[in-house]
């Protein structure tokens, strides 16, 4: 195959919740495909599920430092060396140190403690979209504001600075913007994150950033800069997909004939409702990537130490070999092992806390309002298309 018959990478996608049409060939014929990204470099597209899962669970082989050779550069800018308290692009033993920092104060049951207080920042929102008249944008009053609230009150934000982030958040992540705009919205959040540290150092409280401020930065044990970055990730990670997540869901259970029905006759498919919507969604537009540090065969073809890898997480996540007539939405499906957070010991630290948002919106939801009607065409819809992370600028709804 010569550099021009290469296809380029990201594939485009039409707008709903499919993954580029490519990623269904590709997975037929061509499980390991050579892909040219924008700014010419060559990496490895990995699109079925058993093969994914398969980089993922094998960090020996398979680095997500983006120092390491042929580390794929998905955007304009990235950084050749993994910016301190940056868990998401180190390796052993740094990431093994970064994540047991912070796993007990992930855990499933640390998270399930928070369900009242979820439950009352969705209740909350949910009556400012009925207070906003008999149609109101779902992702102005639930989707950005419920994870907002809850990530803020987590980590200890003043709820007076969530415009704040939350406008950063979104600068930092979009790849509309030049370079610098983005550059200047991660500083941002870096310096505000920092004046936060510094005021829970000399006054904790009981939120997060407190419990790790006493317990590993005036130990030592993580370094002012280290812990800046963790909290930025925290405040990104645990806001933007969740964000999209809600938004995405409503418009999805109601394309989908008999969906949105079946929750409302049982809320308590809600639970299961959460992983099958995430793995249906294809919100990781992009997937994730990898460096290979050691000669590895995946499906079928030789992958050498140098090599970029991009995991395409969304392809994976519709593989019929793995989820049966995976191209439709069941909210009766179990899909727990999907995709979407990863897998391995990079899997999302925020997993547990993203399905718990997302289970309590469609109990409140389908509880509430089991009338919800999206309130336009869906040819009207604004699709994010080249955000990382997939979803719909505005939704407007009817009840």
């Amino acid at each position: 195959m010569t550099n021009t018959e290469i296809p380029k990478f990201p594939m485009p996608r039409c707008p709903g919740f499919d993954p580029p049409a490519e990623y269904e060939r590709l997975r037929a014929e061509l499980p390991v495909a050579p892909v040219r990204l924008r700014h010419g470099q060559t990496a490895w597209l990995i699109t079925r599920y058993a093969d994914v899962r398969r980089v993922l669970s094998d960090p020996a082989r398979f680095s997500s430092d983006p120092a390491k050779p042929g580390f794929p550069q998905l955007r304009p800018v990235v950084d050749k060396e993994a910016k301190p308290g940056s868990f998401l692009v180190t390796d052993p033993p740094l990431h093994t140190k970064y994540r047991r920092i912070l796993a007990a104060e992930f855990s499933a049951a640390r998270m399930e403690a928070l369900r009242p207080a979820v439950s009352e920042i969705v209740d909350g929102c949910v009556d400012a979209l009925f207070a906003d008249g008999q149609r109101a944008d779902l992702v102005r009053h639930v989707s950005v504001p419920v994870p907002a609230k809850v990530i803020s009150l987590l980590l200890g934000v003043p709820e007076s600075d969530q415009e704040f982030f939350i406008d950063r958040s979104r600068r930092h992540l979009d790849r509309s913007l030049p370079a610098d705009q983005v550059g200047t919205a991660l500083a941002e959040l870096e310096d505000y994150l920092d004046r936060l540290i510094a005021e829970r150092v000399v006054e904790p409280g009981t939120d997060l950033l407190s419990h790790l401020a006493v317990r590993h930065l005036r130990t030592g044990e993580l370094t002012r800069e280290e812990f800046v970055g963790m909290s930025v990730l925290l405040l990104v990670g645990g806001f933007e997909t969740t964000a999209n997540a809600i938004a995405l869901s409503a418009l999805a259970l109601h394309e989908q004939p008999g969906q949105w029905a079946e929750l409302v006759a049982d809320p308590d498919r809600a639970v299961g409702a959460a992983d099958e919507l995430l793995r249906y969604l294809g919100l990781a537009q992009h997937g994730v990537v990898r460096a290979a540090v050691a000669d590895m065969e995946v499906g079928g073809q030789l992958i050498k130490a140098g090599d970029g890898v991009i995991l395409a997480l969304s392809s994976a996540n519709r593989d019929a070999e793995h989820f049966a007539d995976a191209d439709r939405l069941d909210v009766c499906r179990s899909a727990s092992d999907h995709m979407t957070f990863g897998w391995g010991m990079h899997k999302c630290i925020g997993q547990h806390l993203a399905r718990l948002e997302l289970e309590v919106v469609l109990r409140t939801l389908v509880r509430r309002a089991p009338g919800l009607r999206v309130g336009v065409a869906f040819a009207e819809l604004e699709f994010l298309m080249d955000a990382p992370f997939y979803g719909v600028r505005e939704l407007p709804v009817t009840w």
